[in-house]
């Protein structure tokens, strides 16, 4: 009996030949021709088509936007700074929003920020600050950048030391690092740390000066420390002819 071509994918028959062997055609969406001998068949029912197994779909990953509505409840930190050039402190107040609560993906992202003082002197310039930065915070994306722009912030009227000796160019750059302080406690920002060796190295460098001009009485670094300018921090020592920082380890030889 001759084969013919037939169209797919239909229903599998099977036709007696000549013979009285079994001959079967397949039909499918293409057309396909027979030129080999069937040994065997077998009649397919609905029951013997596997289902087609269907992947769960993957929940698409929040992130901040604009749009982003602003839940009832947030988490935050408060940041107290207290400055020589007034006697009120400055209470800032960063709020959080939690991303892909739940799930591996969680995230804490900063939403806004507000800063308080009884001192009003500021008050016109730190408000429209706290509006600005909170409009790049829900816009999204990395918003790192804000604290090195404002760390870079100089006042013309002179800075000032503070505690431990760290100096600060402004009170805008204040801010900057009280900001910088949050996002790495949020994981933003990945602190570098020294490795053991470094600290080793400080610390006998750190004893070695305090033995030929006096140990720091209660202070963080020695009393003859000058400003370092990577970390700013009164911390560079002269030792072995090289000016090196006992905070961050930065020398002028390498």
């Amino acid at each position: 009996m001759a084969h013919e071509d037939m169209a797919q994918n239909i229903s599998t028959k099977t036709l007696p030949s000549e013979q009285g062997s079994a001959t079967m055609i397949e039909t499918t969406d293409m057309t396909h021709k027979i030129t080999k001998k069937i040994v065997g068949y077998k009649v397919l029912t609905k029951d013997d088509v596997e289902p087609v197994k269907q992947e769960p779909e993957q929940p698409s990953l929040e992130s901040m936007n604009e749009n982003l509505a602003r839940p009832e409840v947030l988490l935050g930190s408060t940041y107290k700074i207290k400055t020589p050039q007034s006697e009120h402190a400055l209470y800032i107040t960063i709020n959080d929003m939690i991303l892909n609560a739940g799930t591996a993906h969680e995230e804490r992202r900063p939403y806004e920020i507000f800063i308080n003082s009884k001192n009003m002197e500021h008050f016109q310039w730190v408000l429209a600050l706290t509006r600005l930065i909170s409009a790049v915070f829900r816009k999204g994306g990395d918003a790192c950048f804000l604290v090195e722009e404002m760390k870079a912030v100089f006042d013309p009227h002179g800075g000032y030391f503070k505690k431990g000796g760290v100096f600060m160019p402004s009170l805008v750059a204040e801010i900057g690092y009280a900001i910088e302080s949050h996002l790495k406690h949020i994981g933003m920002i990945k602190p570098e740390k020294m490795t053991d060796h470094q600290k080793n190295f400080l610390d006998e460098k750190r004893k070695e000066f305090e033995a030929q001009h006096g140990e720091s009485e209660g202070q963080a670094f020695p009393e003859k420390a000058v400003l370092c300018n990577k970390c700013s921090t009164k911390a560079m020592v002269l030792m072995d002819g090289c000016m090196t920082c006992l905070n961050c380890g930065e020398s002028k030889c390498g």
